[in-house]
């Protein structure tokens, strides 16, 4: 079931956002070759309790951490660990955060020192398709505008974009419907309403978009081990556009 948010509900989340936001923004200055992913888990979840929130991923469905660190080839749900990353590694650090009630969920990628041209163009094109997509959220369009705008642009750079993961409706629980594919044809699916609370998270590939599944069950891999890319933003649909709940220092509608 659908549930469109009031206004203080909105409000709620987006001071969720600016948790989760501010996680992001320290993430930047404190990532770099010669630590690891599990540096980067605990780092999180002291930032996260100083600003009296819960890690929302703890326990959910059985994942075990504050975190997804998915790296080079992973496509999302890496588990965090004890490997070194080194200069050239990109990373995906996907988080939920619950403040006062209210959840937030976004991904932002991670060059480690400096990447390969065609990693920082693999990261460009991810992040701007999500704009591209984000610029679709309006009041009155479809679902299938918002995957359309994404896999059009994705396409035209040589990428391709994952099918079997997808956006989602949120608040106050984590995965809520509907959902939100990065794919598909314009003018096709659910119209959006105002006060629906939803993610834009494409996942990007420079190979194929297919994808294969660790034994641990939670984490996927690109099927042919190039690498991929991810972006995500929490963001409520309201009659003047897209409102960003996860963007530090981004006022108002996008």
């Amino acid at each position: 079931m659908i549930t469109l948010k009031s206004a203080r509900e909105i409000e709620a989340m987006r001071e969720s956002g600016e948790v989760l936001a501010n996680v992001h923004q320290q993430l930047r200055g404190f990532i770099k070759p010669g630590i690891t992913s599990w540096d980067i888990e605990m780092f999180v979840r002291k930032i996260i309790k100083d600003h009296g929130a819960i890690a929302a991923q703890m326990g959910f469905e059985g994942y075990k951490y504050a975190t997804c660190v998915s790296v080079n080839s992973e496509i999302c749900h890496g588990f965090p660990r004890k490997e070194v990353l080194k200069n050239g590694d990109l990373i995906k650090v996907d988080m939920c955060v619950e403040y006062k009630g209210a959840m937030s969920d976004s991904c932002w990628a991670y060059a480690v020192g400096e990447v390969t041209p065609e990693i920082q163009h693999l990261m460009d094109v991810t992040k701007k398709s999500m704009y591209l997509g984000i610029e679709q959220a309006q009041v009155g369009n479809r679902i299938g505008d918002i995957g359309h705008a994404i896999q059009t642009y994705v396409e035209s750079e040589g990428l391709s974009v994952v099918r079997d993961f997808v956006g989602h409706g949120i608040g106050p629980s984590i995965h809520e419907e509907p959902n939100i594919p990065h794919f598909g044809e314009a003018g096709r699916g659910m119209r959006l309403r105002e006060g629906m609370l939803i993610t834009i998270e494409p996942m990007v590939n420079i190979g194929t978009w297919k994808m294969k599944m660790d034994p641990n069950g939670w984490t996927a891999y690109t099927r042919d081990g190039k690498w991929s890319c991810q972006y995500e933003h929490t963001l409520a649909i309201t009659k003047n556009g897209p409102l960003l709940l996860t963007s530090q220092g981004v006022e108002g509608t996008y």
